[in-house]
């Protein structure tokens, strides 16, 4: 895993204390599109099981995601697909 992945992964883990988390790094499907950088590290899928999400819709469960991700994003991230489960609702 790069730098962002790492990032990614320990802040998430800390932040939602999740039951299994995935993290794919996307950024060379994205090769010559808007936010793609060399080396890398722009786009990544997360999926992610956490009872932090439980009673939350979609919209709040990527805003705790963005929320504890703000400073990625400040430093290039550009996108990130999100896949968010309550253990209730499995992988």
């Amino acid at each position: 895993m790069g730098a962002v992945a790492d990032s990614i992964d320990r802040k998430l883990r800390a932040g939602l204390a999740p039951d299994w988390i995935a993290i794919t790094d996307d950024s060379s499907k994205h090769a010559g599109h808007s936010g793609h950088r060399e080396g890398g590290e722009s786009h990544f899928t997360v999926e992610i099981v956490s009872a932090a999400f439980a009673g939350k819709s979609r919209v709040a469960r990527q805003r705790l995601v963005y929320d504890l991700l703000k400073e990625e994003f400040a430093a290039g991230l550009h996108a990130l697909a999100l896949v968010t489960r309550t253990p209730a609702e499995g992988r």
